[in-house]
């Protein structure tokens, strides 16, 4: 899990990918990574979930593949068997925490609420997505909550975008930001991967200058 969360902090940003169709996850892949991003949540919100994480993983075994949308001890054993390399979900289901535990897969899964914090804790986590992010709150939340609880760490997702990504990446709270803002739906299923390696790219040089 340590080696994981340093993967995720380095990379800073992940996009959140909604592939419909497999034959376009190599290509998907190949764009952020000349855009400057090397990782990917491929969210099991289409049938195409597995195997795309199985064709990135083999052509780009280098790159942090993560499996998003994960619902069911099932889908997140589908998952680590196709390559992943962690599990993320959009809120905290004691049944799947407990099992990617027991299996020994990293799990990420989603808060939004105090409760949910301790929940997480409970179940001795430390790094959470906060989900959905603008809509519960922002960053304003996100420091809220690490008042009391000091030793947590977020990775905000939904909502964030180039005009406030840079202010999620200044709370001390979080150690990395997931979007989809740089791989809608529509461009990879259009094959207009030359945009999304722009808007990747955009996204890059914006962490970069965070950071300096």
């Amino acid at each position: 899990m340590e080696n994981l969360i340093k993967e995720m902090t380095e990379a800073g940003v992940v996009p959140v990918v909604k592939i419909d169709n497999a034959d376009d996850a190599v290509s998907l892949a190949a764009a952020l990574r000349k855009g400057g991003i090397n990782c990917a949540e491929i969210t099991f919100r289409t049938d195409a979930a597995e195997e795309s994480i199985k064709r990135i993983s083999t052509e780009f075994p280098d790159m942090l593949i993560i499996a998003g949308t994960v619902l069911t001890p099932k889908q997140a054993d589908k998952a680590i068997a196709a390559g992943a390399k962690a599990i993320v979900s959009p809120g905290l289901n004691p049944m799947v925490v407990k099992h990617c535990i027991e299996k020994g897969y990293p799990v990420v899964p989603g808060v939004c609420t105090p409760s949910e914090v301790e929940q997480a804790m409970s179940l001795g986590l430390t790094y959470l997505k906060f989900f959905p992010a603008e809509a519960a709150g922002g960053v304003k939340m996100i420091k809220a909550m690490a008042a009391p609880y000091t030793g947590i760490r977020f990775m905000p997702t939904g909502g964030i975008n180039v005009s406030n990504l840079a202010d999620y990446l200044n709370c001390r709270a979080v150690f990395a930001c997931g979007g989809s803002w740089m791989v809608p739906s529509d461009k990879i299923a259009a094959g207009k991967f030359d945009e999304i390696e722009k808007l990747t790219a955009e996204a890059a040089a914006l962490l970069k200058e965070v950071r300096k």
